[in-house]
């Protein structure tokens, strides 16, 4: 039987930490004299009661976790978070209806950055701080956010790291967790505290380079202005974004190597990485032939542009400082690739995960030789470690798993009056927590705002699904997840 006081008691805590994070906003909007105090003292009040209540459900529970009951804590944990996080846009009146306003909060958490806002720029500090904070929290995980400050909340804590990290293989730097946790998030911290220094340096004001900090490292993508990071235009704010957008896109382990161990020849000699880099390479050389061809650009704002959105596609940041609706069909296509191929595993981004693609390319080679020697033992191996054959059929599951829910949105979409092209984009957006689009009607630099209540609900789940990567939620609507044995 599934131990739904151990949940009820995680869940409690969690709401008290979201209304630590409110009261921030609170504190920021009271200094600054701004109309959602309010919203926010009562948005405060109600998780803080939320709290209490879980609290209380969960007095009498056992500090153990098992397997199920981490994979519906994760899921739970991620819509309460998000339900409880729509209030102060609601209260606030900034946005007037709750599906709106809890597709905006989840595109948060889940650091997809698709919005519903035609104009954020109206929004008030407290509430443009509270997106920021949203996607900053859940750029490494709500709950693993929670292993790292409280390791003795609850037992079972690899459990629950397994149903919210992302990536086929887990890494860890020290054999507790909650020690790996720290370590992790003390690179994250670092990282974001270095890029809203490069982006203060560069020229942003406070306000601003916090905001496109947090959100750069978690690979966002929500901004302070309707231009996204293009409002500045300024060239050494674009080369700050692909900086942290690429180190962000990078498995936190091997920065943790690089950084804290010196091991510097990890870098070249990790195949995730090096396929990472040279995805990049190319996808940025093909974008700036296209748009010198046919755009007409110069050079190096060729190279700057195209680097940019390319880095911010893969790494599924989903910020820009151009119009890529405007450029050549084919470079969507090279985008779109990207924002399939997600950056590295262990890192904040989403995507299918430039690991996967390994594995499946040495798979394919297997495959190949095999036919020309049906005896041949042929391990797949990823730097220098044989992966087993369950964790290849595992892979082949997320693969299928994934393009299946990607063509499921896709009709939908189709049948709710969505055009093919953005009914795909979008799609793939969700499912990779992407966030900007390549569609004329939805584009890059537009809100979803047009989208119908339905297909927002639906891609709701899609975010959430693409963030814990899909077999998380998708278990729990199986009849075995649920029963007694």
């Amino acid at each position: 039987m599934l131990n739904y006081n151990i949940i009820y008691k995680v869940i409690g805590t969690l709401l008290f930490i979201e209304a630590a994070m409110m009261a921030w906003c609170m504190g920021l909007s009271v200094y600054l004299g701004e109309d959602d105090s309010l919203a926010f003292l009562v948005s405060v009040a109600l998780t803080v009661l939320g709290g209490i209540g879980f609290k209380f459900l969960g007095r009498d529970s056992e500090n153990s976790l098992g397997r199920r009951e981490a994979y519906l804590l994760v899921t739970l944990t991620w819509i309460i978070f998000s339900l409880f996080g729509s209030l102060p846009f609601l209260i606030s009146g900034y946005i007037t209806n709750f599906t709106d306003a809890f597709f905006e909060t989840i595109s948060g958490f889940t650091t997809t950055g698709c919005s519903i806002l035609d104009d954020v720029e109206i929004l008030p500090h407290g509430l443009l701080f509270w997106r920021t904070m949203t996607q900053w929290i859940g750029g490494l995980g709500i709950v693993f956010f929670t292993i790292a400050i409280i390791p003795s909340l609850v037992g079972g804590t690899v459990k629950v790291f397994s149903a919210e990290a992302t990536g086929p293989i887990r890494a860890k730097m020290h054999p507790r967790l909650s020690t790996t946790a720290k370590w992790i998030w003390s690179i994250y911290f670092l990282l974001t505290i270095g890029c809203a220094a490069c982006y203060y340096i560069a020229g942003m004001g406070l306000f601003d380079c916090l905001n496109y900090a947090m959100t750069t490292t978690a690979t966002g993508g929500f901004s302070t202005h309707n231009a996204s990071t293009g409002y500045f235009h300024n060239p050494y704010i674009d080369y700050t974004a692909i900086v942290f957008m690429f180190l962000s896109g990078t498995s936190f382990t091997l920065l943790y190597a690089t950084i804290f161990k010196g091991r510097f020849r990890q870098f070249y000699k990790n195949s995730e990485f090096r396929l990472y880099f040279f995805a990049v390479l190319v996808a940025t050389a093909l974008i700036t032939f296209f748009l010198i061809r046919d755009n007409h650009y110069q050079v190096f704002d060729a190279i700057r542009v195209s680097l940019f959105q390319v880095t911010s596609f893969i790494t599924t940041t989903g910020i820009f400082n151009d119009d890529a609706a405007q450029w050549h069909h084919i470079t969507w296509v090279i985008l779109s690739i990207c924002m399939f191929f997600g950056a590295c595993s262990g890192s904040t981004s989403g995507g299918f995960k430039c690991i996967r693609m390994v594995m499946v390319f040495n798979i394919l080679r297997n495959e190949i030789r095999r036919i020309l020697h049906p005896r041949a033992v042929l391990p797949v191996r990823v730097n220098e470690n044989i992966i087993p054959y369950s964790s290849q059929v595992t892979l082949l599951a997320f693969l299928a798993a994934y393009m299946a829910l990607c063509l499921f949105t896709y009709f939908c979409m189709i049948l709710l009056g969505v055009d093919s092209t953005n009914a795909i984009t979008i799609s793939l957006s969700c499912a990779g927590n992407v966030g900007p689009t390549l569609g004329l009607d939805i584009g890059p630099t537009m809100s979803w705002a047009v989208l119908p209540a339905g297909v927002k609900w639906l891609l709701s789940g899609l975010m959430l699904m693409g963030r814990l990567e899909i077999f998380t939620v998708l278990v729990l609507f199986t009849r075995a997840f649920w029963k007694e044995n």
